[in-house]
């Protein structure tokens, strides 16, 4: 990425001006550190190798932007300690009770922590996905986030959530607020967080932290560590490094096609699939891959499309749908992005998901400068890399790519995504 956009400027700059126009927030003695000393970079910030990325949003990683978006770094930085003093080991656990709260709960089989949010913090929930799964999806435990999943009837819930909501004071919402409580009257639990002001949505990265590593402790896991990320790197270079000598990415067979759609999986799943009605038809497909969803387990929809309106949009009905019809959470997570967040949760925590992945044909592409693969190749292979470790870990995973264009495809899974939950 950073090539592509040098690139870019070198155009109009010079390549030996460019690197004015680029600073680097690295650890000391990386390659990306190596890169802007050679390239004249206008400045290089080091973050602090010991912090993990998912924890660095009070780290250099995440000040230098909000310093360079006119925030108020200072206000930030005082309003943190504040929390940091009310996390800290002389704090009876009760007055600050989260991470207990979300380590027994998910030790109880509550391990679907759904946050809802007011619509100012709606982006907190994309960030909490990380956090939570990344540090907590190991060894088969962790919480499993779920983020943008609209509130529904108590009973299209299982016994299996917890739900944080996240309000900001002066942000009411009676709707909701009657729907959450229907939720508690039916024995949900809910935790209530209320932030007073917009700046002090940073006292809650303080209290989220703190309570990941705390929940990570009850589930007797590290969640300082991240081994199933690397898994999926491993994969991405190996194709791309095939494309690179060969000019494609190696050839695949899929186990139906239908118009413009092809499904994939491998040799295990697809005679599972084929013994519970899987056929001729992508509907048929479908249906058996739902129909191994059971209590406790969780849907998530994987799609390497552009993440826009139009395709969120069809995705999220997809979604509703299944967990409306088969009582079960669900997860919409748009691909190469997730693969650094639930993409942890997925391989490495408990086997309770069943997976769709979605990839397509390119509407567009760019070239990538000093390589023979494009974008394009680079996030077919993230997808193709992220679905193989999936099926080697033995999760019941699907793919479906879309043929052609990709509204046309969105359009064309519809009936018989629909069929399947019929």
């Amino acid at each position: 990425m950073k090539d592509y956009f040098f690139a870019k400027v070198a155009e109009k700059k010079g390549a030996e001006k460019a690197g004015r126009q680029f600073i680097a927030i690295t650890d000391p003695g990386s390659a990306l550190e190596q890169r802007a000393k050679e390239q004249r970079f206008r400045r290089i910030f080091h973050g602090v190798p010991s912090i993990g990325g998912r924890y660095s949003v009070l780290s250099p990683f995440g000040l230098v932007p909000a310093a360079i978006a006119s925030l108020n770094v200072a206000q930030f930085l005082k309003l943190s300690r504040s929390m940091i003093r009310s996390c800290g080991p002389d704090v009876p656990p009760a007055e600050n009770p989260l991470g207990v709260a979300l380590g027994a709960a998910a030790g109880r089989g509550r391990d679907k922590v759904t946050m809802l949010t007011s619509p100012a913090l709606a982006s907190f929930g994309a960030w909490v996905e990380q956090l939570f799964a990344e540090s907590t999806g190991k060894h088969g435990k962790g919480l499993i986030p779920i983020d943008g999943e609209p509130l529904g009837r108590p009973e299209v819930y299982g016994d299996d959530r917890v739900f944080i909501d996240l309000a900001l004071k002066g942000e009411s919402d009676p709707e909701r607020d009657a729907k959450l409580k229907k939720l508690e009257s039916a024995g949900h639990p809910v935790i209530r967080i209320v932030a007073n002001s917009l700046p002090r949505i940073v006292q809650e990265f303080v209290r989220f932290e703190i309570a990941t590593a705390v929940a990570g402790s009850v589930l007797g896991i590290n969640p300082f560590d991240q081994p199933d990320v690397e898994a999926s790197k491993i994969k991405t270079r190996q194709l791309t490094g095939a494309f690179e000598k060969s000019g494609e990415l190696p050839s695949e067979t899929p186990v139906c096609r239908e118009q413009s759609l092809a499904v994939f999986t491998d040799e295990a799943n697809a005679a599972a699939l084929r013994k519970a009605g899987a056929g001729e038809t992508v509907a048929s497909w479908l249906a058996a891959h739902s129909a191994r969803m059971t209590s406790g387990d969780y849907f998530a929809l994987l799609a390497y499309l552009a993440r826009n309106a139009h395709n969120s949009g069809a995705l999220q009905q997809f979604r509703m749908a299944l967990r409306d019809r088969r009582h079960v959470a669900t997860c919409l997570e748009f691909g190469p992005r997730f693969l650094h967040s639930t993409g942890q949760d997925y391989k490495g925590g408990p086997d309770s998901g069943v997976f769709l992945q979605i990839t397509s044909d390119d509407d567009h592409d760019l070239t990538i400068p000093g390589h023979r693969f494009s974008f394009g190749v680079v996030k077919n292979a993230q997808a193709r890399g992220d679905f193989d470790v999936l099926l080697e870990r033995g999760r019941r995973a699907l793919r479906i790519h879309l043929n052609g264009e990709i509204a046309a495809g969105l359009k064309a899974l519809q009936a018989p995504f629909e069929c399947a939950l019929a």
